[in-house]
């Protein structure tokens, strides 16, 4: 496997969020377009709430962005007397000495409140920087990844520092806490489903179906339940039009069968405080897909460094794409 260094400084890790459709240039809430620079989303909302007099939920955004990179995406403000926002003054809160930078670059209107996962995707442009390894094995496996997607893993970031996030949430759920933080029963939902995953990958079925499998259907969150695996079901497969699922945990029954199923209760039987703590949250079993598609995929060699850019549905992992070419630190 090659090896890389990534995010040695965050313009080496661009996001640009993609809503997939147009605000409509009047309403209540008043929308920005937004570049930020070692800063996090969470630091993004509060400032622009102290900014223009509304409380933190009056401010909206569709998804959390890095901190350790150069990212652009939407949010929104309940403002229904009008207004606009003076992007000098947004600039001025960040601290440059700690390599922060914010800027407005638009702004306007639309009737609603942008909220968490409405955005389509995102675009990555990533650098990775002196790399070790074979040019022509990783130009392979980039094309390998343009072909049919690399596994849907969650990324080590949903985990927290150190990757105690789940041991967190099983802690207070132990104890009895009423209230726990969503990022860590989020996490705890995420382990067990990376952990079926990786079984899927060392079995080799990650992309292929079985008997017994749920088929989503691409960019969706609709599925189905498939008993047979016949040549159509091959054919969409291979398009990418189909991928099979796996389980993120709750209440209810899982919908997948057979063999398939027998796996999926067999790690949940391995795990029962954690499924079960799930189940007290008051969640319900939902799916994710086991693939990911890469759209889009680009890149070149500047020297030893790779630039990579791609495209990836609301939900996906760039550290998952990036672990299939080059292990990285």
């Amino acid at each position: 496997m090659a090896s890389a260094h990534l995010r040695q400084r965050p313009e080496d890790f661009v996001v640009v969020e993609e809503l997939g459709f147009e605000p409509e240039g009047e309403g209540e809430h008043l929308w920005l377009w937004v570049e930020k620079r070692a800063c996090t989303t969470d630091w993004v909302v509060r400032h622009l709430a102290r900014l223009t007099g509304v409380t933190r939920r009056d401010v909206g955004f569709a998804g959390q962005k890095d901190r350790q990179a150069l990212t652009r995406q939407w949010f929104s403000i309940y403002l229904p007397t009008g207004g606009e926002l003076d992007g000098r003054r947004l600039s001025e809160v960040a601290d440059s000495s700690r390599g922060e930078h914010i800027r407005l670059l638009a702004q306007t209107r639309h009737r609603r409140k942008l909220r968490r996962g409405q955005h389509r995707g995102n675009r990555f442009e990533l650098v990775l920087r002196d790399c070790r390894g074979d040019p022509a094995v990783m130009a392979e496996r980039l094309c390998c990844i343009a072909e049919r997607g690399v596994p849907n893993y969650f990324g080590e970031q949903r985990f927290g520092r150190g990757g105690d996030n789940v041991t967190r949430f099983l802690q207070q759920a132990l104890m009895g806490h009423r209230r726990i933080n969503s990022m860590l029963i989020s996490a705890a939902r995420s382990w067990l489903f990376n952990a079926l995953l990786s079984q899927r990958v060392s079995q080799g079925s990650w992309s292929h179906a079985r008997a017994g499998d749920v088929l989503m259907l691409a960019g969706s969150r609709s599925h189905f339940l498939c008993q047979v695996v016949d040549e159509s079901i091959k054919r969409r497969l291979v398009e990418g039009d189909l991928s099979p699922s796996g389980p993120l945990w709750g209440q209810g029954e899982l919908c997948s069968s057979g063999e398939v199923r027998q796996q999926e209760e067999a790690l949940a039987a391995e795990h029962p405080e954690l499924c079960q703590a799930l189940e007290a949250r008051g969640l319900t079993q939902e799916r994710r897909s086991l693939r990911l598609a890469v759209d889009d995929l680009q890149w070149r060699w500047a020297g030893n460094d790779l630039m990579v850019s791609f495209f990836l549905i609301r939900g996906g992992f760039a550290t998952s794409v990036l672990r299939e070419v080059a292990s990285t630190g």
